[in-house]
């Protein structure tokens, strides 16, 4: 059974992006150089309201890749995959190739 989880609020499901541990050609990386804190969004929470009562959305969509800070998150495991929930002003930016 396949589940799915949908943030509340301002929060956004993230599922890192493990980068290579070496090249095409067999050369192997260094663990420092290769990592680089990006993950890929899986679900956005709908928003949260603001004082005076409209919601504000969150700033990412699924499918988005986006950096995201060293430390924090909340780990989520679903079926046997790890993700991990941050709050929308947690995320740093967004990647573009």
């Amino acid at each position: 059974m396949a589940k799915r989880l949908i943030p509340l609020f301002n929060r956004v499901l993230v599922e890192k992006i493990v980068p290579p541990s070496k090249t095409t050609a067999g050369i192997l990386l260094p663990e420092k150089i290769s990592k680089l804190n990006s993950g890929k969004v899986v679900a956005v929470g709908p928003g949260v309201h603001g004082k005076d009562g409209k919601l504000l959305p969150v700033a990412v969509k699924e499918g988005d890749t986006v950096l995201l800070p060293e430390y924090g998150g909340v780990e989520v495991k679903l079926d046997h995959k790890e993700y991990y929930l941050y709050g929308d002003d947690d995320i740093l930016g967004t990647l573009h190739d």
